[in-house]
């Protein structure tokens, strides 16, 4: 049984337990959150509220192993929900006679005052371990899981940590980006969980999860510049700013949410470093071993965050890893991707409008402004880029892998979509995805759909200094396809 399986760890951990051969179900109050999900069907989905008894009482029924992965952080009153939940949970757990309750809580330092947020972790943990202060029956073991940072992409600490660094080039910081963290990878956190499902392992209490290194907050954005490719940041601390102000600034500058920047960035004034590694004899480590800091990062990197290019992201009809984006992830997670879409309708048929993509490019140019494409070609080969003396080889046809001007063709699903990913020298990744489609009643409609992954400030600035023109380029070549395949079905007299 997961509680909390829309959310970050269980979407990632639902798919792992049914790798692992588990029967699966799942609870949450919006059952229609996991319509995306790849693994929605083979498991069952009951609707309900962790505060509710009658609810987690049925949700409970017939189960073993419960996995209590939620918390309500985005509210104001988090603390006392959170409390409430659990010891209903706990309670409910003990008259259902699982067999163990696992539990993904925060590391608690010894001899310092915790944030509000690290101490309601560990007071949801107590209440789990005394079952709700039920004394008609004996409580659940319970397995007690503690972690500090999680590397992984839609992980609001990651998330708050990458835009940070991507954003800002120089920053001013508290004094608490000197204190230590020992972060752990997300596909390392889910394969403890797992291991916790074991039947044949006795084990209760808390432990401590991290991986190998231990760092400051200011090692780990220096860190995270490293992987992705970045200048090195100038970061420089002073003792004025408190952890709320922080969080002002870290909403001002990031998408992640104030309810969530808040509670995290006044956790950060305490050291989340593992107290000792006797997780170690009872559950080995991976046989990969676990993943450095880096690593970590590298692998929530791999991929960005935009179902609508599926060979780039997520397939949709199979597991990724853990560290990989899901749709269930917050809007916020994932980095920054700007997309331009523009979609129209022609009364030309779908084969005419696809004749007219695929032969875009080279001498039957771009549909759109011809002399700001030769300009950016030009600019592009002043910086030592490709330019658009390329061309394409064939007038009408492309094929996978081949160059088109500056673009390379990077699949093509004839008579559908085409995606091109950018070659010219820009401060990011762009592609643009030209799909034709059958229309209702008669003809075919357009989508016609640009994304933009930028690298850096710089990379910010660009989009945001050529987006006044975007309507001039893209709005009149969707325009311009459109009419030309019109032109075709319906030609001049």
């Amino acid at each position: 049984m997961v509680f909390g399986a829309t959310g970050y760890l269980g979407g990632r951990l639902v798919p792992e337990l049914l790798r692992a051969g588990h029967t699966v179900r799942v609870m949450a109050r919006s059952p229609g959150k996991l319509d995306d999900a790849a693994w929605r069907d083979q498991v069952e989905v009951v609707a309900g509220d962790v505060t509710a008894a009658e609810q987690v009482r049925a949700a409970l029924a017939g189960q073993e192993v419960l996995y209590y992965l939620v918390h309500s952080l985005t509210r104001a009153d988090f603390e006392e929900v959170d409390r409430t939940a659990a010891t209903s949970v706990a309670r409910e757990a003990a008259r259902a006679e699982l067999t163990r309750v696992v539990y993904l809580g925060g590391i608690t330092p010894s001899g310092q005052r915790l944030s509000r947020h690290l101490a309601s972790r560990a007071e949801v943990g107590r209440i789990l371990a005394e079952g709700g202060a039920e004394q008609s029956l004996p409580p659940v073991p319970v397995l007690v899981l503690r972690a500090a940072v999680i590397i992984g992409s839609g992980s609001a600490s990651f998330e708050m940590l990458r835009y940070l660094t991507e954003r800002l080039p120089a920053m001013v910081t508290p004094r608490w980006v000197h204190n230590k963290i020992q972060p752990i990878a997300v596909r390392d956190v889910v394969y403890y969980l797992v291991a916790a499902a074991n039947p044949e392992l006795e084990l209760e209490g808390t432990f401590d999860i991290g991986g190998p290194d231990v760092l400051s907050y200011l090692e780990m954005m220096r860190g995270y510049a490293r992987v992705a490719e970045l200048p090195r940041r100038v970061i420089v601390p002073v003792p004025v700013l408190t952890p709320w102000l922080s969080a002002q600034w870290v909403n001002l500058v990031t998408p992640v949410p104030k309810s969530i920047a808040v509670p995290l960035m006044e956790s950060l004034v305490n050291d989340v470093v593992c107290r000792d590694r006797r997780i170690a004899d009872h559950i080995p480590d991976p046989d990969a071993g676990l993943a450095g800091y880096e690593h970590a990062v590298a692998l929530a990197l791999a991929k960005t965050r935009d179902l609508d290019v599926p060979t780039r992201w997520s397939d949709a009809d199979t597991f990724g890893a853990p560290s990989d984006p899901l749709p269930s992830d917050p809007v916020w997670s994932g980095g920054s991707l700007y997309r331009d879409l523009r979609e129209r309708h022609t009364g030309a048929d779908p084969a005419t409008l696809w004749a007219v993509v695929e032969a875009i490019g080279g001498e039957n140019g771009w549909y759109s402004f011809p002399l700001a494409w030769s300009v950016r070609g030009w600019i592009d080969r002043a910086w030592g880029g490709v330019g658009l003396r390329r061309g394409r080889r064939d007038p009408h046809r492309l094929h996978e892998g081949e160059a088109l001007d500056w673009w390379r063709v990077e699949s093509i699903d004839r008579p559908r979509t085409l995606r091109l990913r950018a070659e010219m020298r820009v401060p990011g990744r762009a592609w643009l995805q030209l799909s034709v489609h059958e229309a209702a009643g008669s003809g075919a409609r357009y989508r016609q759909l640009a994304l933009f992954e930028p690298h850096g400030l710089a990379g910010h600035l660009y989009w945001k200094a050529i987006a006044p023109f975007h309507s001039v380029i893209f709005g009149g070549m969707a325009r311009n396809i459109t009419g030309a395949a019109q032109a075709r079905t319906n030609p001049p007299a």
